[in-house]
């Protein structure tokens, strides 16, 4: 748990190479390192109140990542869904997009600033928002299978998927709020692995990692 900085300080190199390319990047950042609301809470805690913690834990997470990159010479802009004006500026679609044009790396806290919805579904949000070409998800595992490949040795890793096939399949790779989403508004995905932050950076040169999620193949 917590913050291990030899990791964020090499997500600040590439997040600038990616800024020094040209490619303009908004950053949903989650909390999993803090606090998972649904798993942490197990129960104990009432669900709504364990997600405004999650919140909560995303903003740590926001603020840590825009004082490293700044110390990297790139410039940030902290913005909340909920209303937080001694740490950072609320979303606003037009100040995000001002932000990005003006060259800043744009950091989104809080999620949607709604209990039960994940990380996915604020990233699909705030994509369309922005007027995203495409959405990156990074995440524990290095793209889309036709089963777990963690029960199953044999699952085969997929290229292409849409996001009506990962709801009929009940592939959990992405929240099937966000899946809903992102098919109704026509919103493309590459997942891919964070395990290496490199990735990062050869998703944005497109080179041929993870899994595309689209809507229509």
């Amino acid at each position: 748990m917590g913050f291990d900085f030899t990791v964020l300080s090499r997500l600040a190199d590439i997040i600038k190479r990616c800024c020094e390319s040209g490619v303009q990047l908004a950053i949903v950042v989650g909390a999993g390192n803090i606090w998972r609301g649904i798993k942490n809470g197990e129960g104990r805690i009432e669900r709504t109140r364990a997600d405004h913690m999650g919140m909560l834990g995303t903003v740590i997470n926001a603020l840590a990542l825009s004082d490293v990159l700044e110390q990297k010479g790139i410039e940030t802009a902290v913005m909340t869904a909920l209303e937080m004006h001694a740490f950072a500026e609320p979303f606003s679609r037009i100040k995000a997009i001002a932000h990005l044009n003006r060259g800043r790396v744009v950091i989104f806290g809080c999620g949607t600033g709604n209990p039960l919805c994940s990380t996915d579904t604020a990233a699909i949000m705030r994509a369309t928002e922005i007027d995203a070409d495409i959405v990156l998800l990074a995440k524990n595992i290095d793209g889309v299978y036709d089963c777990d490949p963690h029960k199953f040795p044999d699952a085969k890793k997929i290229d292409k998927i849409t996001y009506q096939q990962i709801i009929e399949q009940h592939l959990g790779v992405i929240d099937s709020t966000a899946a809903c989403m992102a098919h109704d508004i026509d919103m493309p995905a590459l997942l891919f692995g964070a395990q290496d932050p490199e990735n990062i950076y050869r998703a944005i040169l497109g080179e041929n990692i993870g899994t595309i999620v689209c809507k229509e193949i």
